[in-house]
């Protein structure tokens, strides 16, 4: 539980048993709550302050930079699969409210992650403004599919020919 609790709020491995984050308000309430899993598990967390001057603190630094890069670049992937995947449905004409509905969910949780990745990126890293548009595009897509989604709804139906008994 207590490793599962540390890749969730962000922490980058360091080595075996040692993690890094920063010291911001978002992890140090965090890592309160590792402490406190680990505690319930009689294990223990030992907190220990650092900074970019002291020996190794680049090093630091780096691997929850790198660890960072890889979660921006994971999310603009899924975010490219979501435009895939909304491209897909409108070349196949499939404007039904089922579909429309679980693109929103997917968008949703794309959202909800893009949160959670902002929350921990306090390097701010070019990613995450890239990561941002990507967002506002997958939003854009949706928004368009929604629109030809509710075309097609309300579109007037032909009426059938009718049966001449031939």
């Amino acid at each position: 539980a207590v490793w599962r609790e540390l890749r969730k709020i962000g922490a980058a491995p360091v080595t075996s048993g040692v993690w890094t984050v920063p010291d911001t308000p978002h992890f140090t309430k965090a890592v309160a709550k590792v402490a406190e899993l680990a505690g319930r598990g009689s294990g223990d967390v030992l907190v220990l302050p650092t900074t970019s001057q002291a020996p190794g603190g680049d090093a630091l630094r780096a691997a929850f930079m790198a660890l960072r890069l890889d979660e921006w670049r994971e999310f603009s992937g899924d975010c490219a699969k979501f435009e895939a995947e909304i491209a897909k449905e409108i070349r196949i004409e499939k404007f039904t409210l089922a579909e429309l509905e679980e693109e929103e969910q997917s968008l949703e949780r794309l959202r909800r992650w893009h949160r959670e990745l902002k929350s921990r990126d306090v390097l701010e890293q070019p990613e995450a403004q890239a990561a941002d548009e990507l967002l506002r595009q997958c939003v854009g897509s949706l928004e368009g599919y929604a629109e030809q989604v509710y075309a097609a709804l309300h579109a007037p139906t032909e009426p059938e020919a009718p049966d001449t008994g031939d």
